[in-house]
């Protein structure tokens, strides 16, 4: 379970809360690997992730031959290299920058089947290390909005329908021109997996995500809202700016300067 006083970093700005969280990821990926040979990491692609991403493509602290990355999810129907794929935006910010030992990115343009066969073997092959991710405005980690969350879900990785509220944050987030633009299906790494890292770091920023935010953090666990499972990981940070959390009630939080 989460310490609200030791898991939860809340920041006066974005850029603040990018760095910082920066700062936590490298941390963990540099103590790993004292550990160990290989680090094997997940990572979001949203506008939320940019300033942490932005800070990990400029450290010189670690050692990224070692680090075998993958994304958490994709959408189903746009070209290869499409500029809104999740998997164009994470080459530009951060893998064509770095020299990775792999880079395993999902490919949804031919035969989805085998493409989640493929992919699962990939991720099983050894334990992930590493998630860093966000939550949607709906709640949703990853594409795992709440109508299809599930939090014993037995498969590795499957194909989803998006939930128009997903789709709606899309444009929102400026990833998309309109709302008829943006994919009705996707594929997505399933909660059970994400859950099963051995750390976590999640960035939420934006009045726009403060309902989901108050809701991870203050209501029970359900799939209402998917990320609230994140607080019953032993090892998730949080790190948000102040107007991600303005709509929690009852805590006192200090803001970083």
């Amino acid at each position: 379970m989460i310490d609200l006083q030791k898991d939860i970093y809340v920041f006066s700005n974005r850029e603040l809360a990018g760095i910082a969280a920066g700062k936590e990821v490298e941390q963990c990926i540099v103590n790993l690997q004292a550990a160990q040979d290989e680090v094997r990491i997940v990572f979001a692609a949203a506008p939320s992730q940019t300033g942490m991403l932005s800070y990990l493509a400029s450290s010189n602290k670690i050692r990224w031959e070692k680090v075998v990355a993958f994304h958490m999810d994709e959408y189903i129907g746009l070209e290869k290299n499409a500029p809104e794929l999740f998997a164009s935006y994470l080459k530009e910010i951060l893998f064509s920058k770095l020299p990775f030992k792999e880079v395993n990115l999902i490919k949804p343009q031919g035969d989805s089947q085998a493409e989640l066969a493929r992919y699962e073997r990939l991720i099983a092959k050894a334990p992930i290390d590493l998630v860093c991710l966000g939550i949607g405005e709906n709640g949703h980690i990853a594409f795992n909005d709440p109508p299809v969350a599930q939090f014993d879900d037995p498969q590795v990785i499957k194909l989803v329908e998006l939930e128009e509220a997903c789709r709606v944050q899309q444009v929102n987030d400026q990833c998309f021109d309109q709302l008829e633009d943006v994919p009705t299906t996707a594929v997505t790494l399933t909660i059970p997996t994400l859950m099963a890292a051995k750390a976590m770091v999640c960035v939420v920023l934006g009045e726009n995500k403060s309902q989901a935010v108050s809701d991870t953090l203050t209501k029970a666990v359900s799939t209402d809202c998917p990320a609230s499972i994140l607080t019953t990981h032993p090892n998730c940070k949080f790190y948000f700016n102040q107007a991600a959390v303005s709509k929690i009630d009852g805590q006192s939080y200090t803001v970083i300067e």
